[in-house]
């Protein structure tokens, strides 16, 4: 059994890889458990997923709420609230998110306000959320224009991974998990870049092997950063947002019906680009990017978006600083910096070499 620890100052945890009937025996290493309660939505409870956690732990409430990132409203925060007063939740409770990144962020966060904070367990089921969002301790919910805005930090007790919840993801998904992959690659190991290049068929096919290889490389190099800066105060931790200045903001405009990992792999490509423009890297490497994107199956032109309505949501991006935009750059294949203050004439030359129609500039 292979695990990955997360070493923090004041508490750390670990990211378990088994199959999902070992969360019964993890929850049950930790103490005083008052209540268990499972928080998955529409989809992953049609796969049975939720219901086999829960039987795992033996006692366990499920709430299901709508799939999507429309789910992570203060609407549905509301509700949530409610249902864990009605069933008696208290300090001892435990949350547990069985899903994606959307259920890990909205039960990360009512865990992290209900009665001022109670545990919580997480269960990612696809590749983006194994990866990525449920390691961290970063929860929230969007506001209507801006993704992630009202959250807290509030790390699980543990995060329990079975790689084989990936074969039933629909291609969309499973690609949406590539480009946070790919996005590690490029911005913080070289090596696993050049582990993907070698291994493009396997991966198409989600080989079980290598898929777990990859989830643990990825939770290793977050680990790593998480530990170093777990409340964003020393700016290391932006460096895990290589892409998103830019994927935020086509993943807003589109209404969020573009999923965050595609929008990801999109804003990856407009941030090589503005490196390159910038003088941070060449020719050949924005254009090895494009290639293992592409092998890959994953988009590199984002749809057409208002370029005014673009710099107008990456000010509102929680990296920036003052109404001035930074951006994750790349400086070299596994290396990458912030760069603050970049000048809106260079966001939207990227933007219009991208566009031929359909956009206003002013």
């Amino acid at each position: 059994m292979q695990t990955v620890r997360v070493s923090l100052a004041h508490r750390g945890y670990d990211i378990e890889f088994a199959p999902l009937e070992s969360v019964g025996a993890t929850l049950a290493s930790f103490d005083r458990i008052s209540r268990c309660i499972v928080l998955t939505d529409a989809n992953v409870a049609e796969l049975g997923y939720a219901k086999r956690v829960a039987e795992a732990i033996g006692e366990a409430d499920i709430l299901t709420v709508a799939a999507g990132e429309q789910s992570k409203s203060i609407e549905t925060a509301t509700t949530l609230w409610e249902k864990l007063l009605e069933l008696k939740a208290d300090r001892r409770s435990v949350l547990v998110a069985v899903g994606g990144g959307v259920i890990g962020d909205l039960g990360g966060f009512i865990a992290a306000t209900f009665a001022r904070g109670i545990r919580f367990f997480q269960v990612p089921t696809t590749l983006l959320a194994q990866v990525d969002s449920s390691v961290g301790g970063k929860v929230g919910i969007d506001l209507p224009t801006a993704k992630n805005m009202v959250g807290a930090f509030h790390q699980p007790l543990g995060v329990l991974i079975d790689t084989q919840t990936l074969q039933t993801l629909s291609d969309e998904q499973y690609a949406s998990g590539l480009g946070e992959v790919v996005k590690y690659a490029v911005s913080l190991e070289e090596k696993l870049f050049e582990l993907l290049e070698a291994n493009i068929d396997g991966i198409r096919n989600r080989n079980a092997e290598l898929l777990q290889k990859i989830v643990a490389i990825c939770c290793r190099i977050k680990a790593k950063i998480v530990e170093q800066d777990e409340f964003e105060t020393t700016g290391l931790r932006a460096l895990l947002n290589y892409g998103h200045t830019f994927g935020h903001a086509f993943e807003s405009q589109s209404g969020y019906t573009l999923s965050h990992g595609l929008a990801i792999s999109m804003g990856s490509i407009c941030a090589a680009r503005l490196a390159r423009r910038l003088g941070k890297v060449d020719d050949a490497f924005v254009e090895r990017q494009i290639a293992l994107h592409r092998a890959l199956g994953l988009p590199t032109t984002p749809p057409n978006v208002d370029i005014d309505k673009t710099l107008e949501l990456m000010r509102r991006d929680k990296k920036s600083e003052f109404g001035k935009l930074r951006f994750i750059l790349p400086t070299a294949l596994g290396q990458c910096t912030v760069i603050d203050d970049v000048a809106d004439g260079d966001v939207v030359e990227i933007l219009r070499s991208l566009f031929f129609a359909s956009i206003r500039i002013q």
